[in-house]
């Protein structure tokens, strides 16, 4: 996979300035403000940077944390994950995607099966490309 690079001007005039703080500097957005924390639609999550496919809504579940959750990427390699230690004696493993390096949000290991891991995300993150499925 060819990594996608671009500079911090590039990136600001694609992004919107919270797509750009959160996905660019590692930012949060605040727990139920994001527009698919409690989405139910059908398709699946790229990422809003690169467009790479990331999550699917087979995989999402109601985490009750206020960002979208899910249990497993659309595929292992289209992901990265790295320590943060960015809280102050909280190590937290980060999510990124891995064409463009952009943050995602955490994964923890308190999620359901059959995976155990909770891929905790920022909405403004991604973008969701529905699919004509029903929604679960």
């Amino acid at each position: 996979m060819e990594k996608v690079t671009k500079t911090d001007k590039e990136w600001k005039e694609q992004l919107s300035p919270e797509e750009y703080k959160i996905t660019r500097k590692k930012g949060t957005e605040r727990a139920f403000t994001g527009r698919y924390h409690d989405c139910k639609d059908a398709g699946t999550y790229h990422c809003i940077c690169c467009g790479s496919p990331l999550f699917t809504s087979e995989t999402k579940y109601e985490s009750g944390t206020g960002w979208p959750s899910f249990w497993q990427p659309v595929a292992p390699e289209c992901i990265e994950t790295k320590t943060d230690f960015s809280i102050f004696f909280m190590p937290r493993t980060e999510v990124l995607c891995s064409k463009c390096d952009a943050h995602l949000g955490h994964v923890f290991d308190d999620g359901p099966e059959p995976t155990g891991k909770r891929y905790c995300l920022n909405s403004a993150a991604l973008t969701l490309v529905q699919s004509n499925d029903e929604a679960e």
